[in-house]
């Protein structure tokens, strides 16, 4: 199993996901507070190791670089994160389909109800190493308090 972090960067809050790449598996993703990201990484550590941190150039990416070097010795790869966020609204979509009464509704006109910054994270783990992903479970996107 090889598994990585990849981080979709705010100022508030970010979008962690933890993925299998040799399964190509979603395992857990999240949405979190700023001030909690660490806490959250190192819950994942204490459960498994990850090879690579896939870490968006965009809001704070340089804060986060230095900082999760600071922290843990992993290397980090920064991916280009332009259009992530409008891009995982539609990866939502291919995700978790809408049900049937709102599939009649274009899907520029259909907002996910939930947090999509977990999956921002996937979208730039799937730009960085070309190829999608699945996520057996529809998790909770609702930041994490």
């Amino acid at each position: 199993m090889t598994r990585v972090l990849s981080i979709d960067p705010g100022n508030n809050k970010c979008g962690l996901l933890l993925a299998d790449i040799s399964e190509q598996v979603v395992l857990e993703g999240k949405v979190v507070r700023k001030e909690l990201v660490i806490n959250i990484i190192n819950s994942w550590l204490e459960k498994t190791s990850f090879e690579r941190i896939f870490l968006g150039n965009g809001t704070s990416s340089d804060f986060w670089k230095d900082y999760l070097t600071s922290l843990i010795v992993v290397p980090i790869q920064i991916v280009e994160e332009k259009g992530t966020t409008i891009r995982a609204r539609e990866r939502y979509w291919e995700l978790w389909p809408p049900n049937r009464f709102l599939k009649v509704l274009p899907r520029g006109l259909l907002l996910p109800p939930d947090q999509l910054d977990a999956v921002a994270a996937l979208v730039l783990l799937e730009d960085c190493l070309n190829r999608k992903f699945q996520w057996p479970q529809k998790p909770n996107f609702r930041i994490e308090p």
